[in-house]
């Protein structure tokens, strides 16, 4: 019986007709659309949660975190790059999101949301939302 010997180079050629087929297939944007939605990550610990919020491009003058009625919204701008000169290079093919966006999420009774902390580094919106200490979510009572 022979031996096969495999490599990945099927694999990579598969990928890269499939790839080609689906470019030729999907619709094409020259022009960025007004509104995207960034990808969040929530993370549970022991003392809290953690929220990620993929904001590549934005600064941090450009995002607005609020809350109210056990609702945190998160919302600002990516701005386009803009093309005000004849010479400057025009987009050909647009895959990321530009404009305004806004995340909303619904935070449980236990996140003490006066100690909410945010910050904005290399394009990820961190937020650490704590466990509120002096509220009791659980207890058992002992019978006597």
């Amino acid at each position: 019986m022979a031996t096969l010997l495999y490599n990945n180079r099927p694999a990579r050629a598969f990928n890269s007709v499939l790839n080609e087929m689906l470019r030729d297939t999907l619709p094409t944007l020259n022009e960025p659309v007004k509104t995207f939605v960034p990808q969040a990550d929530v993370l549970e610990g022991t003392t809290g949660f953690e929220l990620h919020l993929l904001l590549p491009g934005v600064v941090k003058e450009d995002v607005k975190i609020d809350f109210q009625d056990s609702q945190l919204t998160i919302s600002g701008e990516r701005k386009a790059p803009e093309n005000t000169d004849e010479q400057a290079p025009k987009f050909r093919r647009v895959e990321s999101g530009y404009g305004s966006f806004s995340r909303s999420f619904r935070l449980p009774d236990t996140v003490d949301v006066t100690a909410i902390e945010a910050e904005l580094t290399n394009g990820i919106l961190r937020l650490q939302l704590p466990f509120d200490s002096k509220k009791v979510t659980k207890h058992q009572i002992e019978v006597r």
